[in-house]
Order: structure tokens, then sequence, then C-alpha cells
């Protein structure tokens, strides 16, 4: 049986085997604790340290200690957004974010409201999906502690304008958080020259493990640990590490910062070619995002007519996605979405196509004829004919 062609990156990617052949001692014959001050918890701690290092290196951390390992960005963003707030002000603060940020931000904001008496203000977006710094501006109170605002849209791949935002927020005093988990491992993400404070990324989206991520902790800035009972991370992050996953997590950092996978120029054509494809053989079909500030592998494209998950049933041999991963079988349209001003029927409409790394010029021809004749078969023929 084939294999269907793969372009759900955005959701998660393949394991790199090189990935895999540097975490396997670490699930075998090198299973020291790395808190243990035996032979074997030293080879272990060194480990976490080599991979913290490639870690930091991959956000553009000015030291490794400025990065906490999590469970993945989910866990990061929580971390960052709660434990910020609470050190600023433990009752009763202010948070902003923007309309079309993943769940888990949406979720941890929500927490600050419903159980520390904050308050919350999503800002709106674009048609293109950006956030403009000045309705940033126009949203901070005297209560403001922190700000999210996810570097690249997890559904249309949008970038936003983090290091203008910042200019904002640093002169307040204001924490600046940004969701990186997708811009991560593209070229696009130095914690420095965007002027965060804090960063969540995580390794599956980048051909690591599944299960681990880091926060980017920018020095002096201070946050209030969620998960206690030990030591570990510096007292941020308690529990036992999580060796193989770590080791596999700083391998796949260090082969995305040392060219040894295809280029985001590479994957960006790729991308291009099936978007010209796909609109110039299906009547009507538009792209959602910014045209040119999104990420490289990035197509969210709206298909008039059709019903996203009915098409989907419809291509067994294509692996993509009708929106965020994190949002399949919810029933409802995507927020994202709707956000920047599709209809509920447009958004049932919506395809998320994502390529990566292990994307070929073939996987792009074939889908495009897959997609194309899909469609075809599921509009009227007055449409096709149009």
């Amino acid at each position: 049986m084939t294999e269907p062609i793969y372009l759900d990156h955005q959701a998660t990617t393949p394991l790199d085997e090189r990935v895999l052949e540097q975490m396997l001692p670490y699930l075998t014959r090198e299973y020291g604790n790395p808190s243990s001050s035996h032979a074997r918890g030293r080879a272990a701690s060194q480990a976490v340290r080599d991979a913290r290092r490639r870690v930091a290196d991959l956000v553009g951390a000015k030291s490794d200690v400025e990065i906490v390992f999590t469970s993945g960005a989910t866990e990061a963003n929580h971390l960052a957004i709660m434990g910020a707030a609470l050190e600023a002000r433990p009752h009763g603060g202010h948070v902003v974010t923007t309309a079309i940020e993943h769940k888990a931000v949406l979720a941890a904001c929500q927490r600050l409201v419903d159980h520390h008496g904050y308050t919350m203000t999503r800002v709106g977006v674009d048609e293109h999906g950006r956030a403009h710094p000045a309705d940033i501006a126009a949203a901070l109170t005297p209560r403001t502690v922190v700000v999210s605002v996810m570097h690249a849209n997890n559904e249309i791949g949008t970038l936003q304008r983090l290091a203008a935002i910042a200019e904002i927020t640093r002169p307040r005093g204001i924490v600046l958080h940004t969701d990186a988990a997708q811009s991560a491992g593209w070229g696009l993400l130095d914690v420095s020259e965007l002027g965060v404070d804090l960063a969540s990324v995580s390794a599956h989206k980048l051909h690591g493990p599944m299960g681990i991520g880091a926060l980017y902790l920018r020095g002096g800035t201070r946050i209030v640990a969620q998960q206690t009972g030990g030591g570990q991370e510096r007292g941020l992050r308690a529990g036992t590490p999580n060796v193989p996953a770590i080791v596999g997590f700083g391998a796949a950092a260090h082969l995305v910062t040392s060219d040894a996978v295809p280029s985001p120029t590479r994957v960006r054509a790729l991308r291009d070619r099936l978007q010209n494809l796909l609109l110039d053989s299906v009547p009507g079909a538009t792209v959602n995002g910014h045209r040119h500030r999104r990420l490289p592998g990035n197509l969210s494209l709206t298909l008039p007519g059709i019903e996203a998950a009915d098409l989907l049933d419809r291509l067994p041999g294509i692996a993509a996605s009708t929106g965020s991963a994190c949002n399949t079988g919810s029933g409802e349209p995507s927020h994202v979405l709707t956000a920047i001003g599709l209809t509920r029927a447009q958004a049932r409409a919506t395809l998320r196509f994502s390529i990566g790394h292990t994307t070929t010029e073939a996987d792009i021809e074939q889908a495009a004829n897959l997609i194309t004749d899909a469609v075809g078969a599921m509009l009227p023929a007055s449409v096709r004919a149009a």
C-alpha cells in the first residue's frame, strides 16, 4: 500500500533518522538520571547541557541558561504567560493577545481571567492575519503585564511584526511572549533581533521527537514556576528530565542550524508551485494569509463550493488538514479564518497544506493532480465549465 503524500508538516514533522540515532543510546544503555552524581548521571547531565546549548543556538539566545525544557510548546506557553503574569501581579492584572493565537495561548490567558482576577484583550487582525503594532499599543493599560503574540500563525502562516511590538512593550516594562513553535527552524527566529522576553518552541515541528519543547527566558525576566516539586530547570519546571527527548531536540536543532536539511528557499519554491497549480486549476480558489510575509511551507487555500472535510475524505493519498490539528473534530469553523474575515462557509471550504524538508517535486505534481480531480468531481458541472 502506497504511503500518502505528506503535506501536513505544520501539524508535525517526521522524525529525522539522524535524530533518532542520537536518541537511541539514551533509550537503552545511557539510562542515568541527570540529577545523579555517579558516572551515568554525569553523562546524562552532559547530554542535557549539550542539547540546551543547541536549542539556545536555534532561537538565538545569548546563553544556554536562558532555555527551560518543557513537555512541548503548550506547556511552555502556559509557563510563560501564567508565570510572567503572576510574578508581576498575583491578582488582578491585564493581558493582551491577538484573535488568531493558538488555543494554548488563549487558554492560558483565559485561566488568568477565570482564576486570578485578570482581564484580557484580544486584538483583531487585518485580512492578511497581521496584528498592527498601533492596535497593540492602544490595548495597553497601566495594569497590563504580559503581551503574547504568535510569531507565525499555525493555520495561515502569517508572520507578525514582533520587533515593532517589542519597541512598544519594552519601555513600559511589559513582558512580551511569542509562541514560536511554527517559525523555529526556518531561519526566522532570533529572539535578540525580535526583542521578545519569552518564546515557546517545540521539537516535533522541526523533525525532532514529540513530547519535548522549551521556553526561552531572557536573562532578567522573572516568572513563577507552574510545576513544582523539585529543583530541575533552575526550579522553574519540576520533574526528571526526559533525557532521550531532550537529546533529540538538541539533535534536530543542530540539523536545522547547520544547513543539514533542505533550505527554506527550496521549500518555498515547492509551496509556490503547488499554490500556482491549484490556483490555475480550481475555479475561485484563494490564498489566505499574507502572500509574502508567511512561513515558507504554508499554503492555506479556500476552495469555494466544497466542504474541506469531504474533500479530504476523497483524498486518501494525501495527508493534509482542514486547519490546526488542535481543532480537528471540534465541528466549529477555525477562529483564525473567521478573524481574517472569512464566512463560516468559506472557513469550512479551507484546507491547509504544509510543505516540509521531506517533500519532493514529484509529491507536489501528484498532489496537485489528485486535488484538482477530486475538487472537479465535487463541483457542479456549471462551475467546472466556468
